[in-house]
């Protein structure tokens, strides 16, 4: 009897040590793991009725800490998005969405994290490249930020999406700029950049690259800024800075997961 009592004790002192180790492991995990309103967690979607306009759009954008600056909120209300997404798409979740020829237009948290990044890198006057511009949502971004006696540049290497870009843009309120001639889209291998109108203030890479295009970085103005995902598998947002004697210093934003850049035959294929 008084072995049962002992196995019984045991077996009780057991459930309650799993127990506390649960509770421990459980308050562990909540005090590491990242806060929702962490880069890292921004895979999180948010839909709803109030996602029917920019202004929704960039109000919960707002909310969720990714756009933190009144220039950043102004431009993405400014440049409609619904006016960059194919037909049938529904333009303000906050989700990447196909565009066709194995390409993607980014989810609106990835936009307006780059455009934080990048914001002091365009200010009025200054030059900026878009690299896989896509639909040119962003590159019509850029070019109302460095405005009229600045310069942004949009590259895609896909013909129809250049032509699509352009049309987009013509309805866009970055149309003037694009009329005026300080915004231009060129069908190109974007991992060579556009020497035309180099060096950039800001160069933005909108396809993870296995690693950073050394042509880009010719291109990067001293005491520029590229930001752009690098890795195959496991990507990270890298934040490119080049100081004014020309060295290069290199940080890890976030983890990320972009469509990769590569040649125009490659992306076809969907390799």
């Amino acid at each position: 009897m008084k072995e049962n009592k002992a196995f019984f004790r045991l077996q009780h002192l057991c459930v309650i040590s799993l127990i506390l180790i649960r509770v421990a492991l459980t308050a562990k995990i909540t005090a590491t793991t990242p806060s929702p309103l962490s880069l890292s967690r921004m895979e999180q979607y948010w839909s709803g009725s109030a996602m029917n306009k920019s202004k929704g759009m960039v109000e919960n954008l707002q909310s969720y800490g990714i756009i933190k600056s009144r220039k950043v909120a102004e431009v993405i209300e400014n440049i409609d998005r619904g006016l960059f997404v194919p037909n049938g798409v529904q333009p303000y979740i906050d989700s990447p969405m196909s565009i066709g020829y194995n390409a993607t237009i980014s989810a609106p948290h990835m936009h307006a994290t780059c455009l934080q990044l990048l914001e002091n890198y365009l200010q009025p006057g200054m030059h900026a490249l878009d690299v896989g511009s896509g639909t040119g949502y962003l590159t019509a971004c850029f070019a109302l930020m460095v405005g009229p006696d600045g310069r942004a540049v949009g590259v895609e290497h896909i013909p129809e999406l250049v032509s699509f870009s352009i049309k987009n843009i013509e309805k866009s309120a970055a149309a003037p700029l694009l009329k005026d001639g300080a915004l231009s889209v060129h069908e190109c291998d974007g991992r060579q950049g556009w020497p035309e109108f180099a060096p950039y203030d800001a160069i933005h890479v909108g396809a993870a690259a296995p690693e950073i295009p050394q042509p880009l970085i010719d291109q990067l103005k001293p005491g520029g800024r590229m930001v752009i995902p690098v890795g195959n598998i496991y990507q990270d947002l890298k934040v490119v800075d080049k100081k004014s004697d020309g060295s290069i210093s290199i940080r890890t934003e976030t983890s990320v997961r972009y469509v990769p850049l590569t040649s125009k035959e490659a992306q076809l294929k969907g390799e």
